[in-house]
């Protein structure tokens, strides 16, 4: 049939950038394959979702999924949407095998990804799982028990005799090269030239600890900042005014901002990061070569954003702190050793060239040649 395509893709997952930006990675490496090559992102109903994929100009459509947690209120609402979620996905499939020969089903894990499994079935699709986190999570386990195939991003951590067959590969991340100069880039944002940039996030959702230990860092080491500018993504669920206003009252140049579209831009022009360690976030600083401290969310059980960190600290890459909550505490348990870091050149220097000699992140182009058959 004219215009059928031999491989359509449909990439399952959302509900935060750390689902979507992988899944964009493989469908860019898709594309320089197969500039013609199908795919569709099915995504929660979470507004970002939406704002990440229309940013991009994707394929995509939504389910109701929703996470289990939150009890018994919670799983029941987890179960009323679990049917409308798969016949989203297979509705998807079906429209897929109307251009295509051939129909793959990626799932990206978390909540939003479990459908996926059932919806393949069915529709008797293959299923690839591609999991972003050294623990892998409850969705992830599940779906993996089904899969075809299971990639992972991350070293695995745990004693499950399925995680052998899963085929390691290094981070998954969207190319950098070519998206902006570094002139460029700091005009985008606002930042001056010719000064060093601390990249402080908490990942797409922000991270309120975070943010309030740094304003409490300018606080009380400023002359640390000296010859540093901050640009800084406060998530949208923290006050970004009461942050500048921060950095603004402590005499330390800051660009503060909600969100950060294009982050390959502020990792171009970054020296060193502070935030969370969730994969994207991992991933991310290998990729660019950036030192970072990461402060990995203090409310998972697992601490799987430690153990996702855990190879750039090895390298000499990263260092680990434990988030105390409290800007008081981690003030007094991490103030010391960050203002050392900002002052110090050349273990900087050293960071990044050991961040380096880890190699390219370039788990998107292997995964992408997977699923073509290259």
């Amino acid at each position: 049939m004219v215009g059928r395509s031999s491989t359509g893709v449909v990439f399952v997952g959302g509900g935060t950038g750390g689902h979507l930006y992988p899944a964009l990675a493989i469908i860019e490496q898709l594309k320089e394959i197969d500039p013609d090559i199908k795919t569709h992102v099915v995504c929660s109903e979470r507004r970002i979702d939406s704002a990440i994929l229309e940013s991009e100009g994707a394929v995509f459509s939504t389910i109701p999924a929703v996470s289990p947690s939150g009890g018994v209120k919670g799983y029941a609402r987890f179960v009323l949407r679990w049917g409308p979620s798969v016949r989203g996905v297979r509705s998807v499939i079906r429209e897929m095998k109307n251009d295509c020969d051939r129909v793959v089903v990626v799932s990206m894990g978390g909540f939003v990804s479990a459908p996926s499994a059932m919806s393949a079935r069915a529709e008797k699709c293959e299923l690839v799982l591609v999991n972003l986190d050294a623990v892998p999570g409850r969705a992830n386990r599940w779906i993996g028990k089904r899969a075809d195939r299971a990639f992972t991003a991350a070293r695995v951590v745990g004693d499950d005799a399925r995680f052998a067959s899963w085929v390691q590969t290094r981070p998954i991340v969207r190319g950098f090269a070519g998206r902006r100069g570094l002139e460029r880039a700091n005009a985008e944002f606002g930042l001056e030239q010719g000064l060093k940039t601390l990249l402080v996030t908490g990942g797409s959702q922000g991270a309120r600890s975070v943010n309030r230990f740094m304003v409490e860092m300018a606080r009380r080491h400023s002359d640390a900042f000296a010859g540093w500018q901050v640009l800084h993504q406060v998530g949208g669920g923290d006050n970004g005014e009461a942050v500048a206003i921060g950095y603004r009252d402590a005499g330390v140049q800051a660009v503060v901002v909600e969100y950060i579209e294009e982050m390959g831009a502020a990792l171009k022009i970054a020296d060193c990061a502070v935030g969370r360690c969730g994969a994207g976030t991992v991933a991310e600083c290998w990729a660019a070569g950036v030192p970072a401290v990461f402060l990995p969310y203090p409310y998972h059980a697992d601490e799987h954003q430690k153990h996702n960190a855990a190879v750039l600290v090895e390298a000499g890459g990263a260092v680990v702190c434990d988030d105390r909550i409290d800007p008081e505490k981690n003030i007094e348990a991490h103030g010391g050793m960050l203002d050392g870091l900002l002052k110090d050149g050349d273990r900087l220097g050293s960071m990044r060239a050991a961040l380096v000699g880890l190699g390219p992140a370039d788990g998107a182009a292997e995964i992408a040649r997977s699923l073509v058959g290259d």
